[in-house]
């Protein structure tokens, strides 16, 4: 979700490849040694993935005879071909990337939530953001306009146009210009971009040096939008149920121990990134909660099949738990 040089579209194709090369599986799925089951789950480094590092601290998955792996990845293009030749037996994605892959065709399919807007307009981690000075007061005015987002053809893109298209503006005549959230600032600051979509801890950056939130694009889409969670392969879901759902009930209780825990929350994300303690002081934080909101789902796969990022509605009964 942070970062990412290929589109989703590249990363499906390569899963794929990967899979006719693989014949279908890199290994055997989950193993088990010394009474705990092992688990490899691909985590990108960022706030988003938060709950994860604090369950395996609180000893929540152990309670469950689970052993985490946490291995790093930069996105959708490693996680969802990680998980397809069995690299990870579990990856965490944003929800649209598995939309679009379950329009390519590939089994997969979330088991447990992982992040979720915050519901709270001038308080989310996710806005597009335009630079002092700029005339661009309302998502509307981003007509005619180039926006920067981190990967084409995702939710990102896929939100901005609907929060355009609500305000009365004319969504396919936004430009749409490719950007990593660390590099966005600075496209913004330059004048490579007229608008930025940007996730914290960026969009505070963005912020601190004279930008403007004029969209709080997540939010504006539902309040009650997921944005990404834990997928498996189909086949291990079916093949190892027990363990998925001891997986499941570990995230869960990650998920609530995180929400009623922000400064705890905070304090992990140090340990797995980069980010400054003035900086995580500062962010604002998703909201972490167990639930798929189905309705939320619903809304942003119809918004992608109108803006050609699916070609049909997704299947929420294959894609959510």
């Amino acid at each position: 979700m942070l970062r990412g040089t290929l589109t989703m579209t590249a990363a499906l194709a390569a899963a794929v490849l990967t899979l006719g090369a693989c014949g279908g599986g890199g290994d055997d799925g989950p193993t088990t040694e010394g009474g705990k089951t092992q688990l490899t789950v691909g985590v990108i480094p960022i706030v988003d993935t938060a709950p994860i590092w604090l369950g395996v601290e609180k000893g929540f998955f152990e309670d469950e005879g689970i052993e985490l792996k946490l291995t790093k990845t930069t996105g959708g293009a490693a996680a969802v071909p990680g998980v397809m030749n069995g690299e990870f037996d579990l990856a965490f994605g944003n929800i649209m990337s598995l939309m679009v892959a379950q329009d390519q065709g590939l089994p997969l399919k979330f088991v447990a939530n992982g992040t979720t807007t915050s519901g709270q307009e001038g308080k989310d981690f996710s806005g597009v953001v335009v630079p002092k000075g700029s005339d661009i007061a309302s998502p509307k005015d981003l007509e005619g306009k180039t926006v920067s987002v981190n990967n084409l053809k995702n939710i990102g893109d896929t939100t901005v146009r609907y929060v355009v298209e609500a305000d009365g503006g004319d969504q396919s005549k936004i430009k749409f210009s490719e950007v990593a959230f660390p590099d966005a600032p600075a496209a913004l600051a330059k004048g490579d971009v007229d608008a930025a979509w940007i996730l914290e801890p960026f969009l505070s950056k963005a912020v601190a040096e004279g930008g403007t939130v004029i969209s709080w694009n997540y939010v504006e889409t539902s309040p009650q939008l997921d944005i990404a969670g834990y997928f498996a392969k189909n086949e291990t879901i079916a093949k190892d149920a027990d363990i998925i759902k001891k997986f499941r009930t570990a995230m869960d209780k990650s998920l609530e121990y995180a929400q009623a825990n922000p400064d705890e929350v905070r304090a992990i994300v140090g340990t797995y990134t980069e980010i400054d303690e003035p900086t995580r002081a500062a962010m604002v934080l998703p909201k972490f909660t167990p639930d798929f909101d189905r309705d939320a789902a619903k809304l942003l796969g119809d918004a992608a099949v109108k803006y050609g990022t699916l070609e049909k509605a997704p299947n929420l009964d294959d894609l959510l738990p």
